[in-house]
């Protein structure tokens, strides 16, 4: 067989699973809600201790239409969105600062990674004291969790850009600018974007952290008020709210991902 064929092959094998692939989600997750049902049921639990799939989404629809889902998972993508944009940006910006420079990377490196020794869970209370229970303290909080993922896959991404490709450019007499829209960008957009796919879900987590420590709404709060009632399905609820944001996010940013990355797959096609 040769090399064309064996691609051609190749191609055909990832198509197929990928088609199958869509069928494995929704499969698997009907068997776990169907276990959960089942141990629910039969297993003797109270409903305080482990609702049934059923009491959980009689739960979610009374608080969707009576507003408090909707609002309160408003105002936590709001705290996701404004925390992931800064947190990427401050990243982006720092990252490029450091994989150019080796002076500016060990004058600043050993601060940034002593910085994540420090867990989030124990910067939250400081942050909220400092500035408040509102928006500000956890738009920090999602900006500090996505912060360094961002960082070293910008790094990474930057120092993966081949020498041979640097000198062509050089001599070519390209413009600094002209080298880092036509050579580092390109090269270091797949590795940026898993950064970024990390980032999405975990600036779910920041927002979420931050509202536990001190917030007056958002999801977060509602799982308080769920654990302090003992409504537990309302916790239920509110937790698969926010595995539903964090989901979208990260799909969001991989339909990103394949657009941006498009010319990576006809290449391919191509050889």
């Amino acid at each position: 067989m040769d090399l064309t064929a064996t691609r051609k092959l190749a191609n055909t094998s990832r198509q197929t699973l990928r088609r199958h692939g869509a069928y494995l989600v929704p499969i698997s997750a009907g068997v776990a809600i169907l276990i959960w049902y089942l141990v629910a049921h039969y297993g003797g639990f109270p409903a305080f201790i482990l609702p049934s799939p059923v009491a959980v989404w009689n739960r979610f629809i009374s608080a969707l239409f009576e507003g408090r889902l909707a609002y309160h998972f408003t105002v936590t993508l709001g705290e996701v969105l404004a925390g992931l944009a800064l947190g990427v940006t401050a990243a982006t910006a720092l990252g490029y600062l450091l994989a150019k420079s080796e002076t500016f990377e060990r004058l600043f490196a050993p601060y940034v990674v002593a910085s994540q020794s420090i867990p989030v869970v124990a910067i939250a209370p400081l942050l909220v004291l400092w500035f408040g229970p509102g928006l500000i303290s956890k738009v920090l909080i999602c900006a500090l969790i996505v912060f360094f993922p961002v960082l070293i896959n910008t790094i990474v991404g930057l120092r993966s850009v081949p020498d041979e490709l640097r000198n062509l450019m050089r001599s070519l007499k390209a413009s600094g600018w002209q080298t880092f829209k036509y050579l580092e960008v390109p090269s270091a957009l797949p590795v940026f974007l898993g950064g970024v796919r990390i980032g999405a879900t975990l600036a779910v987590i920041g927002a979420v952290v931050g509202e536990f420590v001190g917030a007056d709404r958002g999801l977060g709060f509602l799982i308080n008020i769920g654990r302090g009632q003992y409504d537990t399905a309302l916790v239920f609820v509110a937790i698969f709210t926010l595995v539903a944001m964090a989901m979208a996010l990260y799909g969001l940013v991989v339909l990103v991902e394949s657009r941006l990355l498009s010319w990576q797959q006809r290449s391919s096609d191509l050889n």
